[in-house]
């Protein structure tokens, strides 16, 4: 026990949870000279940014398949380039139609216009205003996620400036981009993109962005706010950019871990805990699944809110006022996922061949109706049986991803409740229906997937919450409404990564400022415990 931490010779601080926020919690604390240890549950690390090989030679991004918003000074700190971490962009976004060849989305601006003026010559032209208008509020807005949420009940000096700081830029973008971000706080996606855009094929991928890992629809209010995300990515420097990870979101994590290792952290998998220990209203360590018990000074929980504190830290030691808003959180897991080892490409009916159309996302979202009615048959506690799926094509961008000729098909989709109306438990039963609604619906558009298929991998919300374990399945570990972020999240007056536990820190997606593979929440929660004098 004493190689572990005992209460003579303890570790600084010991993180609860392998996913990348907790091995990036992790890389911080061991670079500011602390031992650390971190425990992961599962035989790997990562989270739900991991890559495994299900089936021999195929290797799939599992959950979470994209990367954006890494922040670039996370990438420099941490030395991610030279611990193999390589992102390749996504140069396009796809929208096939059942009857015709759908809409690119290209990069180049000029490519870019020449699509969308097929559809309408009043989008092509706004289309590239439209991309100005949101570069310019997410400059507004970039900076939240690079900074401790700000508390607007605070009198301290440091607080306040960085209101002033908010209301300067607030000012900075006059009254026209004052009124439009309030527009993107208050109104649903599709209506928020028709007072720049006519047609619907444009306007339903686009309106896609505000609905991820929620359980709304692209016309309920608040879901435009959700689409400045796409605006606030960056890869090497280049914003609004999205790009996958040669290895696989996995190999993101992986980085982490060997930086966090050339710093001196120690990780540990297989290595589930029961509780966290704690003695007089304080955390102290860890006690394991197998009865063993690590001391620390603090400890880091990588962990949704939801497991962290109603699990691990349990209700009697919580404030009551807490205890009752964490109960009021938000979980709501809409999302599944579908990974397919393929014999083939599976060509695109009406654009045929392995080309530039492919080296992106596709979105399965051929009209706002269509998501529309994905979402009606969700509130009512069932499946979409024709559901949005986007999808990507790591062996398209990475040939390692699959044994040569083959290729892996990566299907996020949307929607899928954890609340299943014949109960969570109940997913097992339906999981198969499931993976067959999205492989019917993508063969309207692939004639050839059925028969391409050596292998698939399903995963409904509770399987995600079984195997990973995220609180009903939701990766970003909660949703990500506007009244679940920034100064409430994960809940008001908490939200700047220290909680009600005296040295227990929250650093997961389910702290300011959210899910995505970013880092921030793993990182800034460490900077706060430095600043603090708390490890």
């Amino acid at each position: 026990m004493a190689a572990l931490g005992s209460s003579q010779n303890p570790y600084d601080a010991i993180v609860v949870g392998g996913g990348h926020n907790g091995l990036t919690a992790a890389a911080y604390l061991a670079r500011a000279g602390k031992k650390v240890l971190v425990l992961e549950r599962r035989h790997l690390v990562g989270g739900a940014a991991v890559t495994e090989e299900k089936y021999p030679g195929f290797k799939y991004s599992v959950c979470s398949y994209v990367v954006s918003l890494l922040r670039p000074w996370i990438i420099r700190d941490l030395n991610l380039t030279q611990h193999g971490l390589r992102l390749v962009p996504l140069e396009c976004s796809y929208t096939p139609q059942p009857d015709d060849a759908g809409l690119c989305r290209w990069a180049d601006p000029d490519k870019n216009r020449r699509e969308i003026q097929r559809l309408s010559r009043k989008d092509a032209d706004n289309y590239p205003e439209f991309g100005k208008l949101m570069g310019k509020l997410a400059r507004f807005a970039k900076p939240f996620i690079d900074e401790v949420a700000p508390d607007p009940t605070s009198l301290s000096p440091s607080d306040l400036w960085q209101l002033k700081k908010a209301g300067d830029r607030f000012k900075e973008l006059g009254d026209d981009l004052a009124a439009l971000q309030f527009k993107l706080t208050t109104m649903g996606g599709v209506d928020f993109l028709r007072e720049f855009f006519e047609s619907d094929q444009l306007i339903a991928p686009m309106s896609c962005s505000g609905i991820i890992g929620t359980m709304l629809g692209v016309n309920s209010p608040g879901t435009a706010y959700v689409l400045l995300h796409h605006y606030m990515g960056e890869i090497d420097g280049s914003s609004r950019a999205w790009g996958f990870p040669i290895g696989g979101t996995g190999a993101v994590s992986e980085a982490i871990a060997s930086s966090a290792r050339s710093f001196g952290a120690e990780i540990r998998c297989e290595a589930p805990i029961a509780k966290v220990r704690i003695a007089h209203g304080e955390a102290t360590g860890v006690i394991l699944e197998n009865g063993d018990e690590i001391a620390s000074r603090t400890v880091v929980s990588g962990c949704d809110p939801s497991l962290t504190f109603l699990r691990f830290v349990g209700e009697e030691h919580l404030p009551t006022d807490f205890a009752t808003s964490l109960k009021r959180y938000k979980d709501r897991g809409s999302s599944g996922k579908v990974n397919l080892a393929l014999d083939r490409f599976p060509e695109f009916k009406h654009r045929p061949g392995i080309g530039p159309h492919v080296m992106g996302d596709v979105a399965i979202a051929p009209s706002t109706d269509y998501l529309e009615t994905a979402y009606d048959e969700a509130k009512y506690g069932t499946f979409s049986s024709r559901p949005f799926i986007n999808v990507v094509f790591p062996s398209v961008l990475d040939p390692g991803m699959a044994p040569p000729g083959k290729h892996v098909m990566s299907c996020f989709v949307q929607y899928a409740p954890y609340d299943i109306a014949t109960g969570p438990e109940t997913w097992p039963e339906h999981r198969e229906a499931f993976g067959d609604a999205v492989v019917d619906t993508l063969a309207e558009y692939m004639p050839t997937l059925k028969e391409d298929i050596l292998h698939r991998q399903v995963l409904s919300p509770w399987d995600i919450q079984e195997e990973i374990g995220i609180t009903e399945g939701n990766i970003f570990h909660g949703e990500l409404g506007l009244e679940q972020l920034l100064f409430q999240r994960p809940t008001a007056g908490w939200a700047r990564y220290k909680t009600p536990v005296r040295g227990l820190w929250l650093g997961s997606s389910g702290a300011h400022p959210g899910g995505g593979i970013m880092g921030s929440p793993g990182a800034m929660a460490v900077q706060e415990m430095l600043r603090l004098g708390a490890v």
